[in-house]
């Protein structure tokens, strides 16, 4: 946990100077790893080209299996190489192994670039952990069918990556409590969760939510700072950008004094 939060603690500073947070993985831990990136903006509304993953065998490998590119040092450097890794940049290599050649060059090189980095791993003492600032060690143990790491390890992994982008988002002021209020709603069972993010939220009836996120152009987190601040659309819009939206931060910034 102090290493997972140590993680968080870079990746939040990172996102909040328009840094970026860049994965890095081969096999089940480079799935794992485009899953967590891809579920960021949906859920926080992060802009795509902050949270990214980079996996050998590049997009066909998340649907078929590409083996030979993880034994590839040069394969590693040259796929983060085209990312530009620079100091603001957060680089996360996954591997259950920790000696994965393709992912522990990538590391490496982004380190040599001034990016922070970080370990995800179950084998303590590894090539990756050594590589990193901050190396995350979760020891699960012999897998239940021995060698397939998607299992035990997978899970962990899992659960270590959902830890890192929902602590730094929380860190960032895009959730509100525990509610998702950065959602969009581009279909009825997100509108739907928008509105019950208000009633709950605001402490609203069901009509004065609908009400409210419509005068807030469907904006959940505009029609929150509304509520919550008792300003008008323009207002509670101009404190989100002000506050880089933060929530809890725009709504003191829209109050009037």
């Amino acid at each position: 946990m102090p290493q997972i939060a140590k993680a968080i603690d870079l990746i939040a500073a990172a996102l909040s100077k328009r840094g970026r947070l860049i994965y890095v993985g081969t096999g089940t831990s480079g799935r794992i790893a485009a899953l967590d990136a891809a579920e960021c903006p949906p859920t926080f509304d992060t802009d795509p080209s902050l949270v990214q993953f980079l996996i050998a065998g590049g997009p066909k490998a998340l649907g078929a299996a590409v083996e030979a590119d993880e034994d590839s040092r040069r394969l590693g450097r040259k796929e983060i190489a085209k990312r530009r890794p620079r100091k603001n940049d957060v680089v996360v290599g996954v591997a259950a192994s920790g000696r994965t050649p393709f992912t522990v060059a990538a590391l490496q090189y982004a380190r040599s670039q001034g990016a922070k980095t970080v370990a995800v791993t179950c084998n303590r003492n590894s090539q990756l952990e050594r590589a990193a600032h901050v190396a995350i060690v979760a020891e699960v143990g012999p897998e239940v069918v021995a060698g397939s790491t998607r299992m035990k390890a997978g899970t962990a992994q899992k659960m270590i990556l959902n830890m890192l982008t929902t602590g730094a988002m929380a860190r960032l002021g895009y959730v509100y409590g525990n509610l998702m209020v950065n959602v969009h709603l581009k279909n009825e069972k997100l509108a739907e969760r928008g509105v019950g993010i208000l009633e709950q939220a605001a402490e609203l009836d069901r009509r004065e939510a609908r009400k409210l996120l419509s005068a807030a152009g469907n904006r959940v987190p505009v029609a929150l700072v509304m509520a919550k601040a008792a300003v008008k659309p323009a207002q509670a819009a101009a404190a989100l950008r002000k506050s880089g939206g933060h929530v809890r931060r725009a709504m003191t910034l829209a109050k009037p004094t």
